[in-house]
């Protein structure tokens, strides 16, 4: 079995991000591929006639460089994924109100007047649970190589939709051909994020003239703290 770990970046690559992918476990055999761009579509779609092109793996797994996870992600990604076309993890955006990447209802709309995308983040999401979802980020997927094969018939699959991004573009496509997608939510993963802390912020996160520890909203609640605060971010996934 191999996998293509597939990172599309910019410029600079977190520090963080690379400490994960160096200790994670890898499961069989694997080849890491950078492709710099401002395009994030355009890189993935390279990435992915790579793939095809040169032959021999059977996943990509996408990382998005802003990212932190755990030494055992593959493995764990490879537990669960089985016979399923398409798998993500669950990771959640890095601007308040931090939603999650997955999605319960994805459409696009098209009428005489021009389109009009649907896309409803999952914020009830089944806790723990592997189940099947509308659409997802790409932070953190799973793919068998014959369903990129099967989507190389739009062209270009990850070119965005008026409304939608390449991830999300992706995913409506990939349902016009039948193909699930599945999260495992127990599978989590850090946003890394930057935050500028001035008096507002702070009295919105500690009682003023306190010195209790900042509540941040995490991934189990207002309790669970994010997996790591490296600092407002200006966009999300």
């Amino acid at each position: 079995m191999k996998t293509l770990i597939a990172i599309p970046c910019m410029d600079m690559i977190e520090s963080s991000f690379v400490e994960c992918l160096l200790k994670m476990r890898i499961v069989g055999e694997a080849e890491v591929r950078f492709l710099k761009g401002s395009l994030v579509y355009d890189a993935r779609n390279q990435i992915m006639q790579y793939a095809l092109k040169k032959g021999g793996f059977d996943y990509i797994l996408w990382l998005d460089s802003d990212m932190t996870f755990e030494p055992d992600l593959m493995e764990r990604m490879m537990d669960s994924i089985g016979d399923k076309p398409m798998l993500t993890g669950l990771c959640f955006g890095r601007r308040p109100p931090f939603k999650p990447c997955i999605f319960k209802r994805l459409e696009v709309k098209q009428d005489g007047l021009g389109v009009e995308p649907i896309a409803e983040n999952w914020y009830d999401y089944p806790r723990d649970s592997l189940f099947q979802v509308e659409g997802c980020g790409f932070a953190c997927v799973l793919q068998r190589i014959d369903m990129l094969d099967a989507m190389s018939v739009f062209g270009i699959p990850f070119f965005p939709i008026a409304g939608l991004g390449e991830d999300l573009a992706f995913c409506w496509r990939a349902k016009k051909l039948d193909f699930e997608i599945w999260c495992d939510s127990r599978i989590r993963l850090g946003h890394l994020m930057r935050m500028s802390m001035e008096e507002g912020l702070r009295d919105q996160m500690i009682k003023p003239g306190t010195r209790e520890e900042p509540q941040l909203p995490g991934p189990n609640g207002p309790d669970s703290p994010l997996p790591e605060i490296r600092s407002p971010a200006a966009d999300t996934l």
